[in-house]
C-alpha cells in the first residue's frame, strides 16, 4: 500500500513521533496505521532503555503533591529530568501527579528494590522460608519458592516494581519508561514522603531517601 501523507500525518496525531519515523513505519507495516502505531512505541521505549541507563544528570524536575479531600493524608514526591523544558511538559506533569497518586493509594515504603534494608530482605526471607518448610517442601524447592514470594514482597512495598493504581498491567517501572520514551529523556523518581494524620514519624521516614 502506498503511503500517502494524509496517512503520515495521522501517525504523527496519534503518537507525536517525527515525519521520517512516520513514514518508516507506515512503510514497514504496509500502511496498517495501528501496526505502525505499536512499532514506533516499541521504538521509543527501546530508546527510553538507553536514556534510562544512560547516567545523565538530573537537576530538574518537580516536587509533586497530593492532598486527600479529608485532609487526613498528604503526599509528597520528587521527580528528576534533565532540562526545565521537559520539566514543563503536559506529559511530565502528569506522570507526576500520577504518581503522587498512586503512592497515596498504593503505599509503598521505597522507590527501588535496592533501598530496602537487608536486614527487612532478610527477615521476611526466613519468614517466607519457615512457611515453605512447615509445608514439607524439600530445601531445594523451598529456597526457588521463597524467591518467588520476595518478588510479590518486592511488589507491595517497592514503588518501582508496583502494579500501576489505574491499569495494574504495567508497573510504575513501565509507566515512567513509557513517559521518557515521549518525553525524550531521563527521568528518576528521586524520594517521596506519605503523611497520614496521627502516624507516627517513624513510619513517615522509611519512605523517604
Amino acid at each position: 500500500m502506498a503511503v500517502t501523507a494524509q496517512m503520515v500525518k495521522d501517525l504523527r496525531e496519534m503518537t507525536g513521533a517525527g515525519p521520517l519515523d512516520c513514514k518508516k513505519a507506515l512503510e514497514s507495516t504496509n500502511g496498517d496505521i495501528n501496526k505502525a502505531v505499536d512499532l514506533l512505541r516499541e521504538k521509543g521505549l527501546a530508546k527510553a532503555a538507553k536514556k534510562l541507563n544512560a547516567g545523565r544528570t538530573m537537576n530538574e524536575g518537580l516536587i509533586e503533591s497530593y492532598l486527600h479531600f479529608t485532609k487526613r493524608l498528604g503526599v509528597m514526591v520528587e521527580v528528576n529530568c534533565e532540562t526545565d523544558f521537559v520539566a514543563n511538559t503536559d506529559a511530565f506533569k502528569a506522570f507526576c501527579k500520577e504518581i503522587a497518586l498512586h503512592i497515596a493509594n498504593m503505599k509503598p515504603e521505597y522507590v527501588k528494590r535496592e533501598q530496602v534494608p537487608a536486614a527487612v530482605i532478610e527477615a521476611e526471607r526466613q519468614i517466607q522460608l519457615g512457611r515453605v518448610l512447615n509445608e514439607g517442601k524439600p530445601q531445594a524447592v523451598a529456597e526457588k519458592i521463597v524467591t518467588g514470594r520476595m518478588d510479590k514482597f518486592y511488589q507491595e512495598i517497592v514503588l518501582m516494581e508496583q502494579p500501576w493504581l489505574k491499569d495494574d498491567a504495567k508497573t510504575i517501572s513501565q509507566l515512567m519508561a513509557e513517559t521518557v520514551a515521549e518525553v525524550g529523556e531521563s527521568i528518576e523518581i528521586r524520594r517521596f514522603a506519605c503523611f497520614t494524620l496521627g502516624e507516627s514519624a517513624d513510619a513517615e521516614d522509611a519512605a523517604a531517601e
